[in-house]
């Protein structure tokens, strides 16, 4: 599986943007997929998850700003990004794995990652 992050950009506080992680190869419809991110400095922080079924989980500092979705038919996962801060501002990274239970995905050693997209939110 390879995943190609794309919809990074430079915003201003307060904008929204749309990340899209296109996957190629092996379908991922029945795939966990994640978003991280890591900002200059820090570890690799999770983001979102969703899982084979639809089910959603986020991080607490993005709660009710950022949405991650799947389009199966398009082997494609977003993150809709709302209300930006700029402790936003991170690469962000897409990830896919072949597990299907329920365990806390936010935790996953995830099988295949993208390369990032640069997000950069100014105040």
């Amino acid at each position: 599986v390879q995943l190609q992050a794309s919809g990074g950009g430079l915003v201003q506080a307060g904008d929204s943007l749309r990340l899209s992680c296109a996957a190629s190869g092996r379908p991922v419809s029945m795939y966990a997929m994640g978003w991280f991110r890591q900002a200059p400095g820090k570890e690799r922080e999770f983001v979102a998850t969703i899982n084979w079924s639809g089910s959603t989980d986020y991080a607490d500092s993005v709660k009710g700003r950022f949405t991650i979705s799947r389009d199966n038919a398009k082997k494609t996962v977003y993150l809709q990004m709302n209300s930006l801060k700029p402790e936003d501002s991170a690469v962000y990274y897409c990830a896919a794995d072949p597990y299907r239970g329920s365990a806390d995905l936010s935790r996953r050693e995830y099988a295949y990652w993208g390369l990032g997209t640069l997000v950069t939110v100014s105040s």
